[in-house]
């Protein structure tokens, strides 16, 4: 048998001049000829083994030569006159078919050689074998054409940058393997916090996207029309509102994992449209929600980091170790030598200018301080660490400090410098929620278009009493950046969205 070559055959369509349409044209002449021989959509294919089950099961299915099916998509073709290796790649990864003619015949030789492309999806039939080079490969007897690539594959697909990666997403899952394990990854991290919150006895529940108000965050809403009712409708920036009038309803312990929407800019850890896991608990307070976020993290970092911890970059963070826990405040006077409660707002704007700030007009004391907690603290905070204990007008739905006047019992989770979850002992009094919305409200009539509005139906729902209760939300993207090691957003979202491209024009 010959050693597999070096050189890989290249496609007629490489050496040919002309663009995406010369190529697309290419392929088309060569499917309307392969097309007067095989069906060239069949309906399915009766595959065997899967390519981890084929390396799993080598040596009992390469002793019994036993006839195995595999189908995928060919990644590549080398060989001589008589004799191709060609790269056949499913879900998991790719395993060599070994074509012969003197095996197949002159006219199946032909197709393989000739009519079917790289990029082109086949199924093989044919025995295990190793090849001189020890190459697992699978001696093909005959095979199926199951689809054809019109377009071809990019050649050097791992050199293309994030944003190409992003905006052709099917390709970057054709030609790496490393980003579909990383999806996979995600949707088990996701599985496990939904396993984590049934043995915590919590209820998965569903609330509207679509509301005829937003709340339960600061930010600025996706706004829609319903035609039927005539109305103005907004795509949820938040399931705060509806899931806490579950709370008032009586089940204790609700969560929903969601996708929120909200009408901001787009960075490394910003899009649109982003997953959102949110969760409360009857007769619970923000400790106790610490105590269940804390229980969260660790278990994930040990289930898919190394013994509970993580690498980020060049960080290392331990996950066994009891998560910091710093003051809000107490931070910030740290960072400043002022304690900034005592500071009027017009001083506290022109020291966080001072310090580099950026402060757009209408900004509340709540939108500065916030800003300078961004600006001087938070990229410190690589370690696990609950920064607690906010000022009241940063909150508005949290419940006054049992301790501190002027603040809030609240949460927030930072991990490699940036936040990842957010809780509150929720307020429960509903003439104070309404003092909340009202002064949200001022805030929103000055130009803050981040602001909430006053959800009546919701303060008449906490009017039917709300019992004590601790809530949390978290941010599943960000969770997963930490989790498998990516800087920016778009390398977990599996269709990020992006400014619109101009087409081509090369459609069929």
């Amino acid at each position: 048998m010959t050693n597999q070559p070096q050189e890989p055959i290249r496609d007629q369509e490489d050496a040919a001049e002309g663009g995406t349409h010369h190529l697309i044209e290419t392929r088309l002449a060569k499917m309307a000829e392969l097309g007067e021989q095989v069906p060239l959509y069949p309906f399915s294919y009766d595959r065997t083994h899967t390519s981890p089950q084929l390396r799993a099961d080598e040596e009992a299915l390469a002793a019994a030569g036993a006839q195995v099916r595999f189908p995928g998509r060919i990644m590549a073709k080398r060989g001589t006159g008589k004799t191709l290796f060609v790269p056949i790649q499913d879900e998991w990864g790719p395993i060599q078919a070994y074509f012969r003619k003197d095996d197949l015949g002159e006219e199946k030789f032909h197709l393989i050689q000739k009519l079917i492309d790289i990029g082109d999806w086949v199924g093989v039939e044919g025995t295990l074998f190793r090849t001189r080079t020890d190459e697992l490969s699978i001696k093909v007897v005959d095979f199926t054409f199951l689809a054809k690539a019109i377009r071809p594959l990019p050649e050097k697909f791992h050199d293309m940058s994030l944003e190409h990666k992003s905006r052709r997403r099917h390709l970057d899952l054709a030609m790496n393997l490393e980003s579909r394990e990383r999806f996979k990854k995600r949707s088990l991290i996701i599985s496990d916090i939904r396993a984590f919150f049934a043995e915590e006895e919590f209820l998965e529940v569903e609330t509207p996207v679509l509301q005829p108000l937003y709340g339960g965050a600061t930010a600025r809403p996706f706004t829609t029309h319903h035609n039927a009712l005539d109305m103005t409708l907004y795509m949820r920036i938040a399931d705060e509102l509806y899931l806490k009038r579950l709370i008032v309803g009586g089940l204790e312990k609700v969560y929903e994992i969601a996708k929120d929407f909200r009408n901001e800019g787009m960075d490394r850890t910003h899009n649109p449209e982003f997953t959102m896991l949110e969760c409360y608990a009857a007769y619970w307070d923000y400790q106790d929600m610490m105590d269940l976020t804390e229980r969260l993290l660790r278990r994930l970092a040990i289930g898919f980091g190394q013994e509970g911890k993580l690498t980020y970059g060049e960080q290392e963070m331990d996950f066994n170790l009891p998560f910091q826990r710093l003051r809000f405040m107490d931070a910030l006077a740290e960072k400043t030598g002022r304690d900034l409660m005592t500071v009027d707002t017009a001083e506290l704007k022109r020291l966080a200018e001072g310090r580099g700030a950026e402060i757009k007009p209408g900004m509340g004391r709540d939108k500065i301080l916030d800003e300078l907690f961004s600006l001087l603290v938070e990229p410190e905070l690589i370690q696990p660490t609950f920064v607690m204990d906010h000022p009241k007008e940063l909150s508005p739905l949290a419940k006054d400090h049992r301790e501190t006047e002027g603040l809030v019992e609240r949460f927030e989770l930072f991990i490699a410098g940036f936040e990842v979850a957010n809780s509150f002992s929720e307020l429960n009094d509903p003439r104070e929620q309404r003092r909340r919305f009202e002064a949200q409200k001022t805030l929103m009539d000055a130009g803050d278009d981040e602001a909430q509005p006053i959800d009546e139906e919701f303060l008449q729902a906490m009017e039917q009493g709300m019992p004590p209760t601790g809530g949390m939300g978290m941010g599943i993207d960000r969770l997963i950046m930490l989790l498998v090691d990516t800087n920016n957003i778009r390398d977990v979202l599996l269709f990020p969205h992006m400014r619109p491209e101009q087409p081509d024009g090369g459609g069929l």
